[in-house]
Formats: structure tokens, C-alpha cells, sequence
């Protein structure tokens, strides 16, 4: 017999509450056997997701968006297990950008499909680690001007959906401090001003931003973008990086990386996966294959 699905539900993922009847309904139409969990808060989410850890659970699933999916990673990642729990992502709300790598629906109703069968890939994690301590990400990360627009898109109500973060972008770019920053990749070095610093593992962000089209989750490397624009070239440069256009771009220089350190002049932010972690300096990462993704 399969072993069901652990599936937690988030429900303030997106602009509105997830229905744990909507979600129960569809795993039962797809034969997907489920035990469903509602955690009444982000605290509830995380105690539960160690309970599921240390009772050995095999497969466990979150509904929300990436930050959601941030939430498994950094609680599967912080034990020592011979085998960590295969993880399973349903995107609610603006969806998630993780899954647009791997071609994933972004629609509740067709994602719940992934679920089935036996089809896994084996993912790298991103490891940071500062003087707020270690946090890992599977999906983008990234300091700077971009880190304080998910700092400002909290301000906006989340009925503007995947708008949030332009808006936060548009907003926060006019004030934020540009400055020299310092990336160490061990072989060599790269220095000079920047507005923002990209690694990312997978290859979307921001709801569908294509930030790192040569990306891959499978290489042991982080796709690394030092951005030096001025505030003005910056607005010119956003469709290209919705597009995956921008690689070519004077204001962009790229490296694949198995880790680096970066301090910049000023504290930047920085955030993982649409979630706040805290400023710069930061030491990066990767760990290769840490995780098994149900694809």
C-alpha cells in the first residue's frame, strides 16, 4: 500500500484562505491517500512539520507559495537523517515559483496531480549562514535592492496578488543605498559597486521573473548575478529579467558558483525564497542532492 501523503495546508498563503474541504476534495478525486493538517499559524506550521520529521514521516506535502515551501526545507535540512522526508509543493494563492522549473501547473486543481506516482528528482539546497545564524533555501535568494522590495511588499495588501513585489520594487528602489560589494568565490573575486546580488538554485522568482535561466537544482552550483545598474537602467532592466533576457547585459555579471562570501558596503537585506532572513555580511553554500522533490 502507498504511504499516504502528510499534507499541510497553509492558509494564509495567497490573497485569500485556503479551503482544507477544496484540498481534501481534490486528493480524494486523484485516489491520493492524504492526512491533512491546518496549522492555525506559521509557529503551528513549523511545530508540525518537526513533529512529522520525528515521527519518521516519509511523505509530506505544503500548500502555499514558495515561502511555504522555505518553511519544509529549513526544518527537513536542520536534522541529520539518513533520509529526509520526500517533499511535495501544491501552489496556493500567487503560486510557486519553484515549481515553474519544472513545469509544474501553478493552478491548485492540476498541480494536486504531481503527487502521484513514483517520479522524484533529487534537488540541491542553498546553505547561509550569518550573524543571524543558518537558514537554506531551494529556490532564489538573493541581497539588496531586490531583498528590500519583499521587505516593502508586506505593506501591500495581498489582494494585489503577483503586483505586490513590482509595486514593493518601484517603491523601494528610488531610496535604496547602491555601494561596493565584495563577492570571495575562493578562486577568485569580484568587486565593485552593485544594486543587487542574485544566487539563485532554481530559476524563477517573483512570481515568474525568469532570474537565472541557466540554472539547474542538480549541478552543485548557484547561479551567482552581480547587478551594477543606476536606479534608471534598473527599470529598463526589469523586462529583460521577466524574460530571462538580461544574462547578456552590460549592468549583470554571472558566475556559477559552489559557494562565496559576500559583505557589502552598507547592510543590505536579504531574503530566501520570498522570506526575510536578515542582512549581509553572508557565507553561501550549497549542498548538492540534500533533498528529494516530488515532481
Amino acid at each position: 500500500m502507498t504511504e499516504p501523503w502528510h499534507v499541510l495546508i497553509n492558509k494564509a498563503a495567497g490573497r485569500r484562505a485556503v479551503d482544507p474541504r477544496l484540498v481534501a476534495g481534490l486528493l480524494r478525486e486523484a485516489a491520493i491517500p492524504s492526512e491533512i493538517l491546518t496549522p492555525g499559524s506559521v509557529e503551528e506550521m513549523n511545530k508540525a512539520l518537526i513533529d512529522l520529521v520525528r515521527q519518521g514521516a516519509r511523505r509530506v506535502a505544503v500548500v502555499g507559495g514558495d515561502g511555504t515551501a522555505n518553511l519544509a526545507v529549513n526544518v527537513f535540512m536542520a536534522y541529520s537523517l539518513e533520509r529526509r522526508p520526500l517533499l511535495g509543493v501544491l501552489p496556493a494563492g500567487t503560486g510557486c515559483d519553484l515549481l515553474r522549473t519544472f513545469a509544474i501547473p501553478q493552478k491548485l486543481e492540476q498541480a494536486v496531480e504531481h503527487l502521484k506516482g513514483d517520479r522524484t528528482y533529487r534537488v540541491d539546497v542553498g546553505r547561509m549562514e550569518g550573524a543571524w545564524g543558518t537558514r537554506y533555501f531551494v529556490n532564489v535568494a538573493q541581497a539588496g535592492v531586490g531583498a528590500a522590495a519583499v521587505e516593502s511588499a508586506e505593506d501591500f495588501s495581498r489582494r494585489w496578488g503577483k503586483a505586490r513585489y513590482p509595486l514593493a520594487f518601484l517603491a523601494r528602489l528610488p531610496r535604496f543605498p547602491t555601494g561596493q560589494v565584495v563577492a570571495d568565490m575562493g578562486d577568485r573575486t569580484h568587486e565593485g559597486s552593485a544594486l543587487a546580488v542574485v544566487f539563485a538554485n532554481g530559476q524563477f522568482f517573483a512570481g515568474g521573473w525568469n532570474v537565472a535561466p541557466r540554472s539547474t537544482v542538480q549541478d552543485g552550483r548557484l547561479d551567482l548575478q552581480v547587478i551594477n545598474a543606476a536606479k534608471w537602467e534598473a527599470i529598463r532592466l526589469v523586462p529583460k529579467i521577466i524574460r530571462g533576457l538580461h544574462l547578456t547585459d552590460r549592468a549583470v555579471r554571472r558566475y556559477a558558483v559552489n559557494g562565496f562570501s559576500l559583505a557589502t558596503e552598507h547592510p543590505w537585506p536579504i531574503e530566501a525564497d520570498g522570506e526575510l532572513v536578515g542582512n549581509t555580511p553572508v557565507t553561501v553554500a550549497v549542498e548538492p542532492g540534500a533533498l528529494d522533490l516530488k515532481i
